[in-house]
């Protein structure tokens, strides 16, 4: 079945600290992120654009939304390859180099999801099922720049450091 899907997001700024934006340090970047029925996300620029660093910045959501989708795209092709899942664990980063005129781009986005498995014989399947869920991930397909994987695959009930 194939179909559209579309999303809505409210981003309300509550930044204006009673002269508006008259100049680039008069203004705070705190946003309000809405979505009927869901939390609200508090939300600014990054530290070094003047943001607030304990809110969630553009950047942030990029990184974490390549994550959760690859996650999620990950366990239905294990589901669909017979692979039992019983941990999963993604520390991912991104990488994004300003251009020095004020604009800049995300050069990669690299996942280091640790999944943990049944039994030792799911291990290559496991391993085989990360090209598959990169290539099913709605966002992988929609940004312009790599997103690499590094996956370890863990056996659950083995020991770290001894044998899997």
């Amino acid at each position: 079945m194939f179909g559209e899907h579309r999303y809505s997001v409210r981003s309300v700024w509550t930044g204006n600290r009673g002269s508006g934006t008259t100049g680039y340090r008069d203004y705070d970047r705190a946003v309000l992120v809405q979505i009927d029925g869901k939390p609200d996300l508090l939300a600014s620029a990054d530290k070094p654009f003047r943001g607030d660093a304990a809110r969630w910045n553009p950047e942030d959501l990029l990184v974490a939304a390549l994550s959760e989708c690859h996650l999620l795209s990950y366990l239905h092709a294990c589901v669909q390859a017979g692979i039992v899942v019983t941990g999963y664990e993604d520390d991912a980063s991104g990488l994004m180099v300003e251009d020095g005129r004020g604009a800049g781009a995300f050069r990669e986005v690299v996942l280091r999801p640790r999944v943990t498995v049944a039994e030792e014989s799911m291990r290559d399947a496991a391993m085989a099922a990360h090209e598959q869920a990169h290539a099913w991930c709605f966002i992988a397909n929609s940004v312009n720049f790599p997103v690499r994987h590094e996956p370890v695959i863990v056996i659950s009930g083995a020991r770290e450091g001894g044998p899997a």
